[in-house]
């Protein structure tokens, strides 16, 4: 029996279940919810994403990440592990860190595949569904990403340096191709800062 999930009022609400929950989730709950530890050796999305069984209708919803969207699993979905609010534990086929910058640890985007059922994705603003064709290229910044069907992203930067490699804060004008046929979820970006030598803030 396929699980369900209702979005209302900027809440998603689910059954009684096992779930993959974002850290601090649910919000409200009947019955018992009860976090299990997640097992294995490398488990990239340990950090971001809980196990949590409930025996009662559970609310889910981030005050940071208010908009919603429902991302059905029909084919394989890769979705930024930050991101993921809510789906079946058992939708869940494994997690990488794809790195987008060769050998730079500071740029892997953390990504959750799903190959049935859906999840949802909590983001800062609204999120779109764009179809990337046979043949075609998606440029999309790392920020924006929320979720994709079909192969990994590769990075682009126009230069690339060794200290971009190195630093924290990655490339400055990086991007990341998303070859087709693919679809693409994303959402709106966030410009970028950096701290100067001072430790103060500034665009970067």
């Amino acid at each position: 029996m396929a699980c369900k999930v209702a979005i209302q009022g900027g809440f998603a609400e689910v059954e009684a279940g096992s779930w993959l929950m974002s850290r601090g989730q649910p919000a409200a709950f009947s019955g018992k919810a009860v976090r299990r530890r997640r097992t294995g050796w490398i488990v990239p999305d340990r950090a971001r994403l809980e196990l949590v069984e409930t025996t009662g209708e559970s609310k889910c919803a981030s005050a940071t990440r208010p908009f919603l969207t429902h991302i059905p699993c029909a084919a394989p979905v890769h979705a930024v592990s930050e991101k993921v609010l809510v789906a079946p534990a058992a939708a869940r086929a494994g997690a990488k860190n794809v790195k987008v910058v060769p050998f730079s640890l500071s740029t892997a985007l953390c990504a959750t595949e799903f190959r049935e059922e859906w999840l949802v994705a909590a983001t800062v603003s609204r999120t779109a569904r764009v179809n990337v064709e046979d043949g075609a290229t998606l440029s999309v910044r790392p920020d924006a990403v929320v979720a994709w069907t079909g192969g990994l992203p590769t990075g682009f930067c126009p230069k690339l340096g060794l200290l971009d490699m190195l630093l924290p804060r990655g490339p400055r004008d990086l991007l990341l191709n998303f070859h087709g046929p693919a679809v693409v979820w994303i959402e709106g970006s966030s410009q970028r800062s950096c701290r100067n030598a001072a430790g103060k803030r500034r665009a970067c």
